[in-house]
């Protein structure tokens, strides 16, 4: 093959993802409903259902009175602390009905097994922690207190045999539950591209109003994840071409749609304190909590009938489990990471996120590291302007991300733990550092001016012009690792971190 003959996508990818270009509107409902497609991206590959089959009609009653606030505006059972009561009297185990749901070809429905997954998490998470939003509402500090430590086997086991079907841990999880399969369309024919149009499925408090704090929170996540076909795109042209030894001038041309695609994710990012108030969110945020790390749970949760009744735990939903918040989408991260600590053992992909993102993300590391994606990066200073600017997102995105957490969440409560069980001071820190601490080492290895030096795989005028593209950008890097240091160091003072 020579080097203009290269096939999008490559035969390994295709081979590994043969949907990735396919039209979602043809793809079966026995696939995975997050099966990555470069029109998609991370979101599934069609709207979440809203309703549910008749076999699970007293779910999805009880599902829709569990709110605090209601469609209709009136008071929930979580208004008045009766979901408890609720679930046990009105809800029977239909692990057999599950089984039921399949296609004319006998393969399961799996698309709508999510759906009555997304369903039964909702009715856990609310059953759980419903006395820790009692206690959060009646008590002065606003504690939580202890959740309820069983759960009934008519949950427990159905909701555990999709997890299976779907491979996913049967717990909430952001993408396959509260966010990504937990949106619909006012008006199907207006798509996704305005936000107004967007509604939620399901609820914990007041998110069924779509101008709710809850409702923001959720749906911004979900207009950004509405671009991620052109970051996949964008990330497999960068790997396809160069695991065929495509010109650069292709892999560049990957690159700059990953930029391009993040800055519109970014943007859209941004409107989150705009659509999610921060004096809000400690109010909703009581439902998303797991069930691990957590003083609420301090000895597990008993699913009744599963795993012979011994203790299970789980992360809680978040945010960062989002697909593009992990380095694996953008080529190389992994990679750099990898070769510049000491721990050689790749960083795992968190179980939480959906069995095809996973798999995504792990090609792309792994395809990432067989094929060198940074040294081929640092070889030529315009391909390593480039891939500094792609990290620089991801450091923007975490900075940002670090924002949230500190103005809605630190400065309003003392609990020491995230709703995922990291440590809610050092976790996102320290993720945020490591892209830093990543982009000096690149800068200053291959771009800064050195002693002596003439060229470096090229012309020293050339290698100039491309490190003025990121100098200021570079400066922004150093003095904001101080300030983080610094930031740090006094939230942990503070709490006796």
């Amino acid at each position: 093959m020579t080097r203009t003959q290269v096939s999008f996508p490559s035969p390994s990818t295709l081979k590994k993802f043969p949907h990735v270009h396919a039209d979602p509107s043809t793809l079966s409902q026995s696939l995975d409903p997050f099966t990555i497609t470069t029109s998609t991206g991370f979101l599934p590959y069609a709207t979440a259902p809203t309703t549910l089959p008749e076999a699970f009609k007293a779910l999805a009653s009880l599902v829709e009175r569990a709110p605090v606030v209601m469609l209709d505006g009136k008071p929930g059972l979580l208004a008045t602390y009766e979901l408890g009561p609720a679930v046990e009297s009105e809800l029977t185990d239909l692990t057999d009905e599950v089984e039921k749901l399949r296609l004319a070809d006998g393969s399961y429905d799996k698309f709508t097994i999510a759906a009555i997954f997304r369903d039964y998490t909702f009715v856990a998470s609310s059953y759980l922690l419903e006395p820790c939003w009692e206690n959060w509402n009646k008590l002065p500090d606003q504690s939580y207190g202890l959740g309820r430590d069983l759960l009934p086997k008519s949950v427990a086991r159905p909701m555990y045999r999709c997890a299976q079907i779907l491979d996913l841990p049967p717990f909430m999880s952001y993408a396959a539950s509260y966010a990504l399969f937990n949106y619909t369309l006012a008006d199907p024919a207006k798509g996704l591209d305005d936000y107004s149009n967007l509604r939620l499925v399901r609820a914990f408090e007041k998110g069924l109003d779509p101008k709710s704090s809850e409702a923001g929170f959720i749906l911004t996540h979900v207009d950004m994840v509405k671009y991620t076909g052109s970051l996949i795109n964008g990330v497999l042209r960068v790997v396809d071409n160069l695991e065929q030894n495509g010109p650069r001038q292709d892999v560049n041309d990957g690159f700059r749609l990953i930029l391009e695609t993040m800055e519109k994710i970014e943007a859209a990012m941004e409107t989150m304190w705009g659509n999610s108030k921060p004096a809000d969110y400690l109010s909703f945020r009581v439902f998303i909590f797991g069930i691990t790390n957590q003083s609420m749970f301090p000895n597990g949760v008993i699913y009744d009938g599963v795993e012979d009744n011994k203790p299970l735990h789980f992360r809680g939903e978040s945010g960062a489990n989002d697909s593009i918040v992990n380095p694996s989408s953008r080529p190389s991260l992994r990679n750099s990471h990898a070769r510049n600590t000491p721990n050689k053992n790749p960083p795992r992909i968190p179980r939480l996120q959906t069995a095809s993102h996973r798999e995504f993300l792990t090609y792309i590391r792994e395809k990432s590291v067989e094929i060198g994606v940074r040294d081929y990066c640092v070889q030529d200073s315009e391909t390593a302007v480039l891939f500094l600017k792609v990290l620089n997102h991801v450091r923007s995105f975490r900075w940002r991300h670090w924002l949230f957490a500190r103005e809605y969440i630190i400065r309003r409560t003392p609990h020491p733990t995230a709703t995922g069980g990291s440590p809610i001071v050092t976790w996102l820190p320290n993720q945020l550092s490591a892209v830093m601490d990543l982009m000096v080492t690149i800068y200053d290895t291959y771009l800064s001016p050195k002693e002596g030096v003439v060229a470096i795989h090229g012309s020293e005028d050339l290698i100039a012009s491309h490190r003025k593209q990121v100098e200021p950008m570079m400066e922004l890097v150093r003095d904001q690792k101080d300030k983080l240091a610094k930031e740090v160091e006094k939230w942990c003072q503070e709490r006796g971190v």
